[in-house]
């Protein structure tokens, strides 16, 4: 859904102001998808702001990777991943190795796909839609 975007030109370059940061990104396709993503999971789902980060670093076998957003439970564990794909799902489950999240969610603006992790059982279940935050 579209926001009141605050999008402005620096250094000849636009960028765009990244709510959870607080402060100005450039403006790559990307970044657009990822700041209405973060919109909708806050605004509309009800994610609480405190508990989303975006661009986390992540060490994944000796690489520096970075996940798009990442929601955290109060203890600060990850909790779900959301990843703005050029990419695919192979990737935030690679991350996933490190976060072991309960969600994983990718879109690329247009089409959302979410899936729930069950650890016992070593199975996962795509979900219908994103659950709101209470649903969690």
């Amino acid at each position: 859904p579209s926001y009141p975007v605050k999008i402005q030109v620096r250094n000849g370059k636009n960028v765009i102001f990244d709510s959870l940061r607080q402060k100005y990104v450039a403006l790559t396709p990307e970044e657009w998808v990822r700041q209405h993503f973060v919109h909708l999971l806050t605004d509309i789902k009800g994610y609480p702001k405190g508990l989303l980060a975006n661009e986390v670093q992540l060490d994944l076998n000796g690489a520096k990777k970075r996940c798009d957003t990442v929601l955290f439970n109060k203890d600060l564990s990850a909790r779900m991943i959301v990843e703005i794909t050029q990419a695919v799902f192979n990737q935030i489950t690679r991350y996933n190795i490190v976060l072991k999240v309960e969600y994983l969610i990718v879109s690329n603006g247009l089409r959302h796909y979410c899936c729930r992790i069950d650890y016992n059982t070593l199975k996962y279940t795509f979900l219908p839609d994103i659950p709101s935050y209470s649903e969690l």
